[in-house]
């Protein structure tokens, strides 16, 4: 499997995308229905949604948080220069210890549907974990929106601890890749 291989999301079998539709199409469907324009509205469909409208992405992810209970790491991701002090920079993560990642994003321009999380984390060249987790479909909002992704457990013993090189993805249902980048985690004995 190949390095790219690594992070393409699985598909499920007979499952088709639906058609793509802009934001200004989706506000004129039905546009004479009183009751579905205030249900679009409570969804976010309003073209003034946008919290960075000077960024044309559509789905800005902010940081990634590491949540140990006991310990939360923030990695911030909101730009391309945040993203390359991240290559250069080791988190630690205690061996043994139950975490979970939380991601912190944005949405604007469009609906997203199928947002997902992938991640591979190699030792050495070699895979030791790949997941990938659904966030959902979202719509347009100003306020920063959140998705908690399952708890996992940081290996334990000898063998265990050492760093690891991690590759990380936000894709959606088109393949539309919002977000990818790399960065190193420590197993260790104790947090420093």
């Amino acid at each position: 499997m190949s390095q790219q291989d690594d992070l393409v999301p699985t598909m499920t079998d007979g499952y088709k995308p639906g058609e793509k539709k802009e934001l200004s199409e989706l506000q004129q469907l039905d546009a004479n229905d009183e009751s579905l324009n205030k249900w679009k509205a409570s969804l976010g469909l309003s073209a003034d949604k946008l919290p960075f409208p000077n960024d044309p992405r559509s789905v800005i992810v902010s940081s990634l948080v590491l949540d140990a209970g006991e310990r939360k790491v923030t990695m911030d991701v909101s730009t391309p220069e945040k993203i390359a002090e991240l290559k250069n920079k080791t988190i630690v993560i205690k061996e043994g210890v139950d975490y979970s990642f939380v991601v912190e994003f944005y949405v604007q321009r469009q609906v997203i549907s199928g947002l997902k999380f992938l991640q591979v984390v190699k030792r050495l060249g070699i895979t030791m974990d790949r997941t990938e987790n659904m966030c959902g479909s979202y719509g347009p909002k100003l306020e920063k929106q959140s998705k908690v992704f399952p708890t996992s457990t940081a290996p334990t013993g000898r063998v265990a601890r050492g760093t690891y090189t991690v590759r990380s993805k936000f894709v959606d249902d088109d393949n539309n890749c919002h977000l990818e980048w790399v960065w190193n985690m420590k197993i260790k004995e104790e947090w420093e």
